[in-house]
C-alpha cells in the first residue's frame, strides 16, 4: 500500500470509529514550475535555515495491536498544540516511515515531552528495524494504553482526529483525551537547534 493509500485507510478507519475529522481546505491549483519561474528552494539549504529554529523533543507511542508484536513509537520534533476548544494537538510524520502504519492502524497515540536527561533515549526511538522499547521503562497511558514513557516531562493522551497530506510527510491531528505531568517536570527540555541536542 501506497503512502497516500495509508493515509486514506487511517481516515476510513477513524469515519469507521466514529471520528469528526476537521473539514480540509480546498485543494490548491497544482502546475509545474515554468521554465521562466525561480527553480524551488534547494533542500539542503532548507534544512540548514530551518535548522535556525529549536524545537522541543517528544516520542510518540501508540500500544501493539497484537500479540506478536511490541508497542509503536518514533521520535519526533514536528509536534505542537493546535486548538484549545476542542483540545487538539498535531505532529508530522515522513510518508515513508514504517511506524507511522502502525499507529494509524491503532488509532490512538501518546506525546511523551522529553526532558534534557533523554537524549540517548530518543535516539533508540530515532533507530528504525530493532524494538525501540527494550529496557525501556514505561507504563500505559490512562485513555488509549499507550506508552507513556518514564521520566518523560509531559504526556499527551490522543486519539487521531484526522490526517492531512503535506508534502512528503502526513499532518496527524488528534484529539485530547488525557494528559498530565511526569515527576521531572520542572526540569529542562530536550531541544533540537542545528542538528543536535542542546
Amino acid at each position: 500500500m501506497g503512502q497516500a493509500g495509508m493515509a486514506e485507510a487511517a481516515v476510513r478507519y477513524l469515519r469507521a470509529a466514529g471520528a469528526q475529522p476537521v473539514e480540509a481546505l480546498p485543494r490548491p491549483e497544482l502546475r509545474c514550475v515554468g521554465e521562466d519561474e525561480r527553480a524551488p528552494v534547494d533542500q539542503a539549504e532548507f534544512r540548514r535555515v530551518l535548522g535556525s529554529f529549536a524545537t522541543g523533543v517528544t516520542v510518540v507511542t501508540a500500544p501493539a495491536t497484537d500479540s506478536d508484536t511490541p508497542p509503536a513509537g518514533f521520535a519526533c520534533q514536528s509536534f505542537s498544540s493546535l486548538s484549545l476548544d476542542p483540545p487538539l494537538v498535531a505532529f508530522m510524520v515522513g510518508r515513508t516511515s514504517t511506524t507511522w502504519p502502525r499507529i494509524a492502524r491503532a488509532g490512538v497515540f501518546c506525546v511523551n515531552v522529553l526532558g534534557a536527561h533523554q537524549g540517548e533515549l530518543c535516539r533508540g526511538f530515532a533507530v528504525s528495524g530493532r524494538d525501540k522499547f527494550a529496557d525501556v521503562a514505561y507504563d500505559a497511558s490512562p485513555a488509549s494504553g499507550s506508552p507513556r514513557l518514564a521520566g518523560a516531562l509531559a504526556w499527551i493522551d490522543c486519539t487521531i482526529h484526522a490526517v492531512h497530506t503535506g508534502g512528503d510527510h502526513l499532518i496527524v491531528v488528534g484529539r485530547v483525551e488525557a494528559l498530565g505531568t511526569g515527576a521531572g517536570e520542572d526540569e529542562a527540555p530536550l531541544l533540537f537547534h542545528k542538528g543536535r541536542f542542546v
